[in-house]
C-alpha cells in the first residue's frame, strides 16, 4: 500500500501528514540560525550529543509499545549522515523529502502515521511534528508522548542554539 502524499503548508517548506485541523497531534518549535545551515546539518548537529536518559526513554517506549505489536525503534545515533536520499532510513526514520532546506521523516504502522518536518527558511529552523492516529492504542500511546515531545524538543533546540553559538 503506498503512504498518502504528504500536505505542504501554503508558501512555506513545511510538510505535514494532512491539513492541520485533520492532525490529532501538530507541534511546531522554531529557532532563529546564527548563519545559513541545511536541514540535514541541523539534523546532525541535534542528533551530535544525545539528551541524557533519551536512552533509557526509548528503552521504556520500546519495552512498553513492542507489547501491542508496535516495532521497537531503539533510539537516534550519534554518527553524522553525509547524504541520504529519499526512501532511505535516517534511525527508524523513513526519508519522505530531502533537499537543502527541508528534511521530511516519517514512521508509520497500524497504530499512527507520524511525520517530522526541518525546515529552514530565512535562517529560521522549524521543527515540526504532525500524528494521525488510527485506533486507540495510537491515540493512548499519544497521551503520554505528545507532551514529552514537545519537552524534548525544546531542550534539544536549547541545546542547538547553545552549540550554534560556539561553532
Amino acid at each position: 500500500m503506498t503512504p498518502p502524499s504528504l500536505y505542504c503548508v501554503p508558501n512555506s517548506a513545511v510538510q505535514l501528514l494532512a491539513p492541520a485541523p485533520e492532525l490529532d497531534f501538530h507541534c511546531t518549535h522554531r529557532l532563529e540560525l546564527p548563519q545559513e545551515y541545511t536541514a540535514l546539518e541541523i539534523w546532525n548537529l541535534m542528533r551530535r550529543e544525545p539528551l541524557p536518559l533519551m536512552k533509557q526513554a526509548f528503552q521504556i517506549r520500546d519495552a512498553i509499545s513492542s507489547r501491542f505489536g508496535v516495532k521497537r525503534i531503539g533510539g537516534f545515533s550519534t554518527t553524522p549522515v553525509e547524504t541520504v536520499q529519499q526512501g532511505e532510513m535516517l534511525d527508524f526514520f523513513l526519508v519522505e523529502h530531502i533537499s537543502d532546506s527541508t528534511l521530511s521523516l516519517s514512521a508509520r504502522d497500524r497504530h499512527l502515521d507520524v511525520l517530522t518536518c526541518i525546515s529552514i527558511e530565512n535562517q529560521v529552523l522549524s521543527i515540526t511534528s504532525s500524528v494521525v492516529t488510527h485506533n486507540l492504542f495510537g491515540r493512548i500511546y499519544m497521551v503520554p508522548v505528545g507532551p514529552a515531545h514537545r519537552l524534548i524538543v525544546t531542550v534539544m533546540l536549547r541545546r542547538l542554539r547553545k552549540t550554534l553559538s560556539t561553532v
